[in-house]
């Protein structure tokens, strides 16, 4: 009787967290209301440049994420004025959970409920209010050699995991990434190769009748990077070269 009970108590929580991740994810993107984004920087290489560059981060620094999204959004017939809105919240002085060197699906699944438990729990002194979505962002000197695609964002949870460079020089292609990851967690898919990290055509390309093809002069957000040529691709400087492509506006329900 004893182990009845409680079989059927966790089966209760598991259908409880599940109908309350499938109404925030739907909530996420019907895009009736502002949603709100917390952005948690962390010194992600304990350098003194990323401790002084965390120090001087205010939120107009992400502004023009929320111009992007309001721009992109407006584009697809949606007339909220302010899609999302960006806190800068305190700085985390714990690095996240690593996934690790070759992963696999038992891996990154346990990962992801490690990513999303550690996200509750170090942000829980800060927050009496749960934001829509977290993105910390891991700050590294500039000098670091780190890998601005080796971000990710997960849908269940909307957590975004980003590496960034401390540098004012990098703060619009930080804000891309930030976006990019942000988008992940509405249920976008990424749209370039992971062998070589160009854009994949069609939905890839900003453009994709352009003609000539390249150079594109835009990115798709979710393709990550302005095309040049087909075995060529940069990451946009800032967002104001970046689009959100039909096939990343579907995902998102921007469109019918």
């Amino acid at each position: 009787m004893f182990k009845t009970v409680r079989i059927s108590i966790l089966l209760f929580v598991l259908f409880f967290v599940s109908v309350s991740t499938w109404l925030t994810q739907a909530r996420s993107t019907d895009w009736n209301n502002s949603l709100w984004i917390k952005v948690y920087p962390i010194n992600g290489d304990n350098s003194g440049e990323a401790a002084a560059y965390i120090e001087r981060l205010a939120p107009r620094d992400f502004e023009d994420i929320e111009d992007f999204l309001a721009r992109e959004t407006g584009k697809y017939g949606r007339g909220l004025e302010q899609p999302v809105r960006i806190e800068l919240g305190q700085t985390v002085k714990e690095q996240p959970p690593e996934l690790g060197g070759k992963p696999n699906a038992l891996s990154v699944m346990l990962w992801s409920l490690k990513m999303r438990w550690w996200a509750g729990r170090i942000t829980n002194d800060q927050d009496r209010i749960k934001p829509d979505a977290r993105i910390f962002v891991r700050y590294h000197a500039p000098r670091s050699y780190i890998e601005l695609e080796n971000s990710v964002g997960l849908q269940k949870g909307m957590v975004g995991i980003v590496n960034g460079y401390a540098s004012r020089q990098y703060r619009g292609t930080n804000n891309v990434i930030i976006a990019h990851e942000f988008l992940h967690t509405l249920g976008a898919t990424d749209k370039y190769s992971r062998a070589d990290g160009h854009p994949i055509g069609p939905d890839g390309l900003a453009e994709p009748d352009r003609t000539p093809l390249y150079p594109q002069r835009f990115a798709e957000i979710m393709g990550g990077r302005i095309a040049l040529a087909a075995d060529e691709s940069v990451i946009p400087k800032s967002l104001k070269y970046a689009v959100i492509g039909p096939l990343t506006a579907s995902e998102i329900n921007l469109t019918d």
